[in-house]
């Protein structure tokens, strides 16, 4: 089964965050890298995203 990829415009309006919000929550290793699509293509993996928010959810939780 092929997975769902997010291109980062749809990221962006499905979770309410800017591109520089990703790429530096990416940089600081909050938030799970793209893979490459094509020589300048990136897309993120749906379950990829999904575990995150889970992470997100677990965390906020336990506060």
């Amino acid at each position: 089964m092929v997975p769902q990829i997010f291109r980062r415009r749809q990221l962006e309006e499905q979770l309410g965050l800017t591109r520089s919000s990703i790429y530096k929550m990416m940089e600081n290793g909050e938030f799970p890298r793209p893979i490459k699509l094509g020589r300048r293509a990136v897309g993120w993996r749906a379950d990829e995203v999904a575990n995150w928010l889970d992470k997100l959810q677990e965390a906020s939780s336990d506060e």
